[in-house]
């Protein structure tokens, strides 16, 4: 790895993504566009990163079924994958239901994503890396919470910072707020979307939920889908930004690409609102496909930040 790089540890899931323009009927058949894409939240957050030209490795663990595919579509957009197989448990599988506003509703299998752990590390991932960045999903599973435990502690001892993806309101209730704030006390960036930061803050405001998790944590970027994204650091507001108006065909993804966005401006030395418009442009590109995955020949030069602040 060379100095400057981005460690992502996450999901690598087979997502089978279908389009459907009513509503599903229960007991019969509804018509849909089914497509399968490579996604998982971990490995999305890889791919555009790359695409955006930052060195990205990714860590996560693959099942027996499609270790193969999932290993070259991560080559194919620039990602070094540092993958393991479990020869007994398939990868991880999402069915996404997408209606006709682009909104969608999941069905997850987690499969071998669930079983990364300890034995799966290796301190030397982190030689040459500037952020270790971690997917929430690895948490809630107790092999991958101790993994996230030790690679943070490695991570902080090597001067590496740190940030998180809460990754999904459901699994955070269940996994418990205080819990996810105990144990994410390392990072220094916290990545949520509207509803995870005003369920780990407690707050009823976008704005205000921000500066409360950025009294924890350092660093908050709230993700606001088409209303931007805004960011907090040290108990303030210090950035906004207007989301990018484009088409919306799935949402799936969308987060995973914003935090790409910030994630590889900021790595490049880009400060925080260039970041965020960053982030809202690779957000708006993912919305305007299916997929959680940047097309492959397509051309990011111009979601890049054109200024620094």
């Amino acid at each position: 790895m060379t100095d400057g790089a981005l460690l992502i540890i996450g999901d690598v899931v087979t997502d089978v993504v279908a389009l459907h323009g009513s509503p599903v009927m229960s007991g019969t058949d509804t018509a849909a566009d089914i497509v399968l894409r490579p996604g998982g939240s971990g490995a999305n957050t890889a791919a555009w990163a790359a695409c955006l030209g930052a060195e990205v490795h990714l860590l996560a663990k693959l099942g027996y079924d499609s270790s193969e595919w999932h290993t070259t579509e991560l080559v194919k957009t620039g990602v070094h994958p540092h993958v393991t197989v479990d020869p007994t448990h398939p990868t991880a599988v999402v069915i996404a239901m997408v209606d006709k506003s682009g909104e969608r509703s999941m069905l997850t299998n987690r499969g071998a994503g669930s079983l990364i752990s300890e034995a799966d590390w290796d301190p030397s991932l982190l030689t040459g890396v500037a952020r270790l960045h971690l997917s929430g999903y690895v948490l809630f599973a107790e092999p991958g919470l101790r993994l996230a435990r030790r690679a943070m502690a490695d991570a902080a001892a090597a001067g590496v910072t740190i940030s998180i993806d809460p990754a999904s309101t459901g699994p955070l209730r269940e996994f418990g707020v205080e819990r996810f704030t105990r144990e994410t006390a390392p990072t220094g960036l916290i990545i949520p979307n509207l509803d995870e930061a005003l369920l780990l803050s407690g707050a009823t405001t976008a704005e205000r939920a921000a500066v409360v998790l950025s009294e924890r944590y350092g660093t908050a970027v709230v993700k606001l889908g088409a209303d931007g994204a805004l960011a907090a650091v040290d108990g303030a507001v210090v950035a906004t930004a207007q989301g990018v108006s484009t088409e919306v065909v799935d949402s799936t993804g969308a987060g995973d690409a914003f935090a790409a966005g910030y994630l590889a401006a900021t790595l490049r030395g880009y400060g925080v609102q260039a970041g965020l418009e960053a982030g809202c442009r690779a957000g708006a590109e993912c919305v305007a496909q299916v997929g959680g995955r940047p097309r492959y020949g397509l051309d990011l030069n111009r979601l890049y930040p054109i200024h620094t602040d």
